[in-house]
């Protein structure tokens, strides 16, 4: 059986992140698993600028963004083999590849899960209505047109206001098509609001709140869909019912962590990120298997899923080389106004970034970190959204029992 140091699954933007920062840390020998014929994972057809803001400090593409890690995996001569899937990983880090050249198995000193996420399909939205041509996920339609110069359709309709969607709204609208409006079935929308002002204000695209689809019609082709208001309890309600002429309805409806290897681990997922519950290194409950990125948890911005990755690659080599650094931990909890935190568990007597997402909108808030009912670090935000991932700098006390993190009104 081969060895490899550091073995990681995936080669998108935090598998390359990860990979680079694995190596920087000592170990030589770090091996990336990517079932693509390229590495680069969704970035390639993010064809859009507004990455690297604040990872490189300029305005990038997708590819563009990518290809800078890519370039720097080429540099230190990291091996990448492409083509291949990794179709089990044990908790004694032993690894199944499977690829043209036939299965193959390799003992990892670490593991590194980077497979990134997948869209919601149709099927888990039991939406009424026939199976026509023309549902597509905001993912595939972007492929379709970025990549494989297709245009969907020509009259469209949204559901869903995440940043998939509303960027493909808004390259939908550049290439001719006719966006009739963005549906959201909750009060406010998923998406970052630069995103909302500069892919649908910027070219009237209406963003209906509170609407849901309620009915798909046409038989071969989509002719159209209705469109109703929904209460408090995301019901639609009776006659509020409107008919958009449409051929095309794209889905923008959440994004699921491909955590299939996660399970197969026999790793718990945490139900509300979708993804294993990790400590500072993001190292889950099984020694020496890391977690990070959107199979993690998933992120509105790419630079901090490869900041993320980082911390994961340098750890995972230090675990290789017997030098990761042990302690006792304290779980973190997501308190009032709170969704999630990542990670859910901190070494007492150490300082750690917690990124963490709102549960509803507000406006003026303060988000404090507390322990055993002691403030530790507060930070003040004009808007708080689910949509836009915060983080928060705590020195967690060696004496602690408990850590929360919290919203109130400012003061």
């Amino acid at each position: 059986m081969k060895e490899r140091s550091v073995l990681i699954v995936g080669g998108g933007p935090a598998g390359l992140a990860a990979a680079v920062a694995a190596y920087d840390a000592g170990v030589r020998d770090v091996l990336i698993v990517e079932r693509d014929s390229r590495v680069g994972g969704i970035l390639k057809q993010c064809i859009h600028p507004g990455f690297g803001l604040h990872r490189f400090g300029c305005e990038l593409t997708g590819p563009e963004y990518a290809e800078r890690y890519a370039e720097e995996v080429r540099r230190r001569g990291i091996e990448v083999r492409t083509g291949t899937f990794v179709t089990g990983v044990t908790p004694e880090r032993v690894v199944t590849l499977q690829s043209r050249e036939g299965i193959e198995e390799i003992r990892a000193g670490a593991v590194v899960l980077a497979m990134g996420c997948r869209e919601r399909p149709r099927g888990a939205l039991n939406i009424p209505g026939t199976r026509p041509a023309g549902i597509y996920t905001a993912g595939t339609a972007q492929r379709l047109i970025n990549v494989e110069g297709y245009l969907p359709g020509r009259r469209v309709v949204i559901l869903g206001s995440g940043d998939i969607g509303l960027i493909t709204a808004r390259r939908m609208t550049l290439e001719g098509a006719k966006v009739l409006a963005v549906c959201e079935l909750l009060p406010y929308s998923g998406g970052l609001a630069r995103n909302i002002e500069q892919c649908l204000n910027d070219f009237d695209i209406p963003l209906l709140l509170s609407h849901t689809v309620t009915e798909i019609h046409g038989k071969e082709r989509l002719t159209g869909v209705t469109v109703s208001s929904v209460d408090e309890n995301r019901r639609p309600i009776p006659g509020t019912e409107r008919f958009f002429d449409c051929d095309t309805l794209l889905l923008s409806v959440g994004l699921i962590p491909e955590n299939e290897l996660t399970e197969k681990l026999g790793l718990p997922l945490d139900r509300r990120t979708g993804g294993a519950a990790v400590d500072t290194d993001r190292q889950t409950a099984i020694p020496g298997v890391f977690a990070c990125g959107n199979v993690l948890h998933v992120h509105d911005l790419v630079d901090y899923v490869s900041g993320e990755a980082e911390l994961a690659g340098k750890a995972a080599a230090a675990f290789a080389k017997g030098e990761l650094a042990a302690g006792e931990e304290l779980a973190v909890t997501a308190g009032a106004g709170i969704r999630y935190t990542v990670p859910q568990r901190v070494r007492r007597g150490e300082t750690a970034e917690i990124y963490f997402r709102f549960s509803d909108v507000s406006r003026k808030v303060e988000v404090y970190a507390e322990a055993d009912g002691t403030p530790l670090a507060v930070k003040k935000l004009l808007r708080a959204a689910p949509g836009e991932m915060q983080k928060l700098k705590v020195s967690v006390p060696a004496d602690s029992a408990n850590l929360t993190i919290k919203m109130r009104p400012q003061a």
